[in-house]
């Protein structure tokens, strides 16, 4: 693992939002999200990024991932995780826009908010607030280095969309997944993920594999969800 490379989009980069909801098992959620996203990635800061570490902000959009792991996180069974009256603890990588660890906060889950983008984590927490909930942390966090604790959940949508993210993915697992924990990872089943599966199994993790359907027939979001654990002896 390296060091931490954490960046910050501008304000100015990101311009003005707007605000958009998305219905989850018939909750509406709503979440403020930049506008104007080719012009976002002309800006010379995300330029300068780029050229420093191969870093677009491709979270200022919600992509389908997202909707698949809350749909995931709903019907997973927290009360059986949960100790005495304590939240359960649950660590949202690459979290983007928020909207896998708003659907947990409504859970029960006591959620940090976590990205490589700080910009992100803030309109992450501002989306949090706008749905009401205001008990949660945040925090800055490469994949690509060293945790800083065990998490009993983790959660991530759409981080595998490059090959090179799967070892960092797997790494950052191995070392942040408590071994009674459970990891929940959505994706769109893209090619680029496809050996992610392979890779968990050879680090020791038993692996799940979850198709997930949302919306109408014709207009189906379709991906997968890795449900990651340690095996129980």
């Amino acid at each position: 693992m390296i060091s931490a490379r954490i960046h910050n989009t501008p304000p100015e980069a990101l311009g003005e939002t707007v605000r958009q909801s998305v219905t989850i098992h018939g909750r509406e959620y709503l979440y403020d999200r930049p506008i104007g996203l080719e012009k976002l990635f002309d800006h010379p800061a995300v330029q300068d990024a780029f050229k420093a570490d191969e870093y677009i902000p491709y979270w200022a959009d919600l992509w389908p991932a997202a909707s698949l792991l809350a749909e995931s996180i709903i019907k997973e069974p927290w009360e059986a995780r949960r100790v005495g009256n304590e939240p359960i603890e649950a660590l949202e990588l690459g979290c983007g826009l928020g909207l896998s660890g708003i659907v947990a906060l409504q859970y029960g889950l006591r959620v940090t908010f976590s990205d490589v983008d700080a910009a992100a984590v803030q309109l992450a927490a501002h989306n949090a607030r706008l749905n009401g909930y205001h008990d949660f942390e945040t925090q800055a966090v490469d994949v690509r280095s060293t945790p800083d604790r065990q998490w009993p959940v983790i959660l991530a949508a759409d981080v595998l969309y490059e090959a090179r993210m799967l070892v960092p993915m797997v790494n950052y697992l191995k070392a942040a997944l408590a071994r009674d924990g459970v990891a929940l990872i959505g994706d769109a089943d893209r090619i680029s993920a496809r050996p992610f599966r392979g890779m968990l199994e050879d680090a020791g993790f038993f692996v799940i594999v979850n198709i997930v359907k949302l919306g109408p027939p014709g207009a189906q979001t379709r991906g997968l969800v890795y449900r990651i654990t340690w095996p129980q002896e």
